[in-house]
């Protein structure tokens, strides 16, 4: 969201050290003209192979979160959908990942319009009731964002709508089998029994691990802008996860790498699992496996080398070699 190309190939070359090989960048809350920054540059950056992960398209995040639920985003930049102002960005034909909250005015229309642009369409950030999240799964939606982060449960739509108690995200992605969603195991965000209860409920098919990781990755503790480095809200790293102003989590610090240990450590999913859901099923959600996300023939050359710890060790972009350390 710094509105730089340099930017965008310092993310690309951080997460790369972490065994990232494809990434989507994603966007926060923010005006207009800073998303559209934000997506020319990684058009910019998709097209320039260097060194670093290899961009496969944009997660419209932001804008379009609920006013509850924006956690640690800046607030003033959150917004309903409206047309003109997301089709401009789909016309960059940069999106592959489109997130609105479900319970927000032309949300439906939002989903459809992701659709038919063949994005992986998700709903986060979001107070939605089960009604809601039924309307968005006619309208194409698929996916919850970073399960149980900045989501509606039975006691928050019961403060919303009152009686009778309504089902929320939570239970609706639990009951339908094509929903998926992503957990954030970097040992902060969630307990372990929460981890495994998200492996047993879903599966390796359809639980997908995220980084959801902010620009203090690999810095040590400070103070640092969420989003834009010009007017984003300031959060503190203490080294091991971020934290807002208000004391509430301000997303990760952690790379793949460290969510891939934490996760086959702390819960009973095998190691292919969990290499899965860092690998294969985030490709097939997006639409990209048949080019990456597992070792096939005819896919590209990328390649991470662990060791026993897990910790990596050498990574392959394309069949080429990147400059880990």
């Amino acid at each position: 969201m710094d509105g730089t190309l340099d930017a965008v190939q310092t993310v690309c070359r951080a997460h790369a050290k972490h065994g990232t090989t494809t990434l989507f960048p994603t966007t926060t809350t923010g005006t207009p003209d800073q998303i559209m920054a934000m997506l020319k540059n990684c058009s910019l950056a998709k097209r320039q192979l260097g060194n670093g992960a290899r961009i496969a398209g944009v997660h419209l995040y932001g804008p379009y979160f609920a006013e509850d639920k924006v956690g640690c985003h800046p607030v003033n930049g959150r917004r309903s959908p409206e047309e003109l102002e997301y089709h401009l960005y789909f016309a960059t034909g940069i999106i592959k990942i489109a997130t609105c909250a479900a319970e927000l005015a032309g949300a439906e229309e939002f989903y459809r319009e992701s659709r038919r642009r063949r994005c992986l369409v998700t709903c986060g950030h979001s107070n939605s009731s089960w009604t809601e999240m039924q309307r968005a799964f006619q309208a194409g939606m698929r996916h919850v964002d970073h399960f149980w982060c900045a989501m509606s449960s039975v006691p928050s739509i019961r403060q919303r709508l009152n009686v009778p108690m309504q089902g929320s995200m939570a239970e609706f992605v639990l009951m339908n089998p094509e929903m998926s969603t992503e957990i954030i195991a970097d040992g902060f965000h969630l307990a372990t029994e929460l981890l495994e209860f998200a492996y047993r409920m879903k599966g390796s098919h359809r639980l997908l691990l995220v980084t959801d990781s902010n620009r203090a990755l690999d810095l040590p503790p400070g103070k640092y802008r969420f989003g834009s480095s010009n007017d984003g809200s300031w959060f503190e790293s203490d080294g091991k996860v971020g934290w807002a102003s208000n004391g509430n989590l301000a997303s990760s610090i952690m790379g793949m790498d460290h969510m891939v240990r934490h996760m086959r450590n702390n819960t009973s999913a095998s190691l292919p699992e969990v290499i899965r859901m860092a690998s294969l099923t985030p490709a097939e959600r997006t639409g990209i496996a048949l080019k990456t996300g597992s070792l096939e023939k005819g896919k590209r050359a990328d390649v991470i080398v662990l060791n026993e710890r897990l910790e990596v060790m050498q990574v392959f972009i394309s069949g080429k070699e990147q400059d880990i350390h």
